[in-house]
């Protein structure tokens, strides 16, 4: 409901495609600068109550937002100081939010239910938000939406303290926070399934999801709507994204997950092509329930590898490098889409970042040969590979009978 209604009232206020992008990337980049210490912090401190901390700030956020809103004082660069604001917070709160995540499944088979599971409810409130936004605009206006999501911390908060962990054995030593960054540095882009899976995020990030922010023109211009028409839009690439993640979270396994990645990142790339060309309201929101599945299957199937093969000692500096790819890297994109937009319009742009998509998507695919052979073994030793073990125990039986 913010980010909807956060776009309408800078568009409405500058009617500019340059002031949309500018917005989501203050909103965003910090946390692709912040987002390596914050990973440092959730491998050092306690993950919920790093948790805690960041959703008592984003709560803040939202109440000044909405406070300024409806005293009629709001500016832009206000809104920009506030989404910087928000970005900074966003750095810490991802990598201790999705290593947390872990600590809550016993074990690694049912790891990829679990972030299926997570990301069904985050996108259904994606499917339900916008749409909800959509019509609230138009009836009480963009500062009741704000006030109504910083309340709504109250129930994020009560769950968190609810939640009840054994204490997580975390490392004696403390070692200087640079060197410590630079050790999971180094063993994500020592390690080719990781360093291909964050470039491909990385890639879908700039190239892909700015079609975002520029839903408002589409919204307005290309498809002569108001508040609801981008309501509808944004819903519909939730609803996408919410099948996305339940078809996931019907999975039992993480195996053929790269297949999956290869194929859904195409559907987003074919997707962003077509509702570039797309003039009708109607199909372009059948158009982005697809490209919402296929961006979705893609970022999460990305994410429950991810989670799956890191050393759980690094998990929050691999997860800070996660951030930074996913969501560090959509600024860059949101700002260069609103430059874009600015120049050659927003369909075009839409349409660039669609061929880049697909081919991101092909550079991957040509790659996952490799990347399935590097990952067996630890599938293996996680028993994720159950009949690989199994036939490999019974050939070392047999050569010792022999």
């Amino acid at each position: 409901m913010q980010r909807v209604a956060l776009s309408w009232l800078v568009y409405r206020l500058t009617d500019s495609a340059f002031a949309l992008g500018l917005v989501s990337f203050m909103s965003q980049f910090p946390s692709f600068v912040l987002a390596p210490l914050g990973g440092v912090m959730a491998d050092r401190l306690d993950r919920r109550r790093l948790v805690i901390a960041t959703q008592v700030l984003f709560m803040i956020q939202a109440a000044v937002l909405a406070a300024l809103v409806l005293a009629g004082t709001i500016t832009v660069w206000q809104i920009v100081v506030l989404a910087t604001i928000l970005g900074t917070i966003t750095g810490f709160d991802i990598p201790a939010r999705q290593s947390l995540l872990v600590e809550l499944v016993e074990g690694p088979e049912d790891l990829a239910n679990a972030i299926a599971l997570n990301s069904s409810f985050f996108n259904a409130a994606r499917l339900i938000g916008p749409a909800v936004a959509g019509v609230l605009i138009g009836w009480i206006g963009e500062g009741l939406v704000f006030a109504a999501d910083a309340v709504s911390y109250i129930a994020v908060l009560t769950g968190l303290f609810a939640i009840k962990l054994p204490p997580r054995q975390r490392p004696a030593a403390r070692d200087p926070v640079w060197r410590t960054l630079r050790e999971g540095f180094r063993y994500a882009f020592d390690f080719a399934p990781i360093r291909a899976i964050l470039i491909l995020l990385a890639m879908l990030s700039i190239m892909g999801m700015p079609y975002v922010v520029l839903m408002p023109i589409f919204a307005s211009d290309i498809l002569h709507g108001g508040p609801r028409t981008l309501g509808l839009l944004v819903s519909a690439a939730g609803m996408g994204a919410l099948s996305g993640a339940l078809y996931l979270a019907t999975r039992t396994t993480v195996r053929g997950l790269g297949k999956v990645i290869l194929t859904c990142a195409t559907i987003f790339g074919v997707g962003l092509i077509a509702f570039s060309f797309s003039r009708s309201i109607w199909l372009s929101i059948a158009i982005l329930v697809a490209t919402g599945f296929g961006m979705m299957v893609s970022t999460a199937s990305s994410n429950t590898i991810l989670q799956t093969i890191v050393d759980d000692d690094k998990r929050g500096r691999i997860m800070s490098l996660y951030t930074m790819a996913f969501m560090g890297m959509a600024p860059v994109g949101g700002l260069l889409a609103g430059t874009l937009a600015s120049r050659i319009g927003a369909p075009n742009t839409v349409l660039l970042g669609g061929l880049a998509v697909l081919a991101v998507a092909a550079w991957f695919g040509a790659r996952l040969p490799t990347l399935h052979r590097e990952v067996a073994p630890i599938y293996r030793r996680l028993g994720i590979i159950p009949e690989v073990a199994s036939g490999l125990q019974t050939a070392t039986e047999h050569r010792l009978k022999s």
